[in-house]
């Protein structure tokens, strides 16, 4: 009989904006099932941006929980599959993302943006489009937003500074051109977060 892979893993904790106040986290989830009734093993992953390169910590568990240390004053991101004894693995759950408190923070770090649009390495008609991301931050804060726009695979042009709308009109774009585009989030108390690289294409 074909071998079927486990369901995936449900989240108990941390959930998403979660303040850890400390910084030595207990992960748990919920049992997968596993039609065979195989032997399962859960691999918790966790990284500093919400797209898992690199990753920071890669733990297994046969049980519901890991006990895992952090840094102190971060802001993380961790998702978990299961896998069966006989190597099928489930997807990944969802991506949480969670905080760690540091000593005496009164302030914590924005999450890093999450693309809205376009959509990654999406190919767009004409020489413009409007770039579009959301962020959030546990404290409150009002955000502003910085944008790197242009050809490298690290952009290093500004194209706009302090901005408090999460949308920024690219315009007068090359045809035919790959560019790439990153977000850097900034709270009114000094934490900043910088964002993943994103890439689209011109026709």
């Amino acid at each position: 009989e074909e071998n079927t892979a486990p369901t995936v893993p449900i989240q108990v904790y941390p959930l998403n904006n979660t303040i850890c106040i400390n910084n030595n986290i207990v992960f748990e989830w919920d049992t997968s099932t596993d039609a065979e009734g195989d032997r399962i093993t859960y691999t918790v992953e966790i990284a500093e941006n919400s797209g898992f390169s690199p990753i920071l910590n890669i733990e297994t568990s046969a049980s519901l929980s890991k006990l895992i240390s952090l840094e102190k004053g971060k802001a993380l991101y961790w998702r978990i599959k299961a896998t069966d004894s006989k190597s099928a693995a489930s997807s990944y759950s969802p991506v949480m993302q969670f905080l760690t408190e540091g000593d005496g923070v009164s302030n914590h770090v924005p999450f890093a943006p999450s693309l809205t649009a376009p959509f990654l390495n999406s190919e767009i008609d004409g020489t413009s489009t409007t770039l579009s991301w959301s962020a959030s931050d546990i404290d409150g804060d009002p955000l502003t937003f910085d944008v790197y726009l242009d050809t490298n695979a690290d952009p290093i042009t500004k194209v706009a500074e302090n901005q408090s709308e999460t949308t920024y009109n690219a315009t007068g774009l090359s045809v035919a051109s790959t560019y790439y585009f990153k977000v850097v989030v900034k709270d009114d108390k000094g934490g900043i977060s910088i964002g993943q690289v994103w890439s689209f294409t011109t026709k």
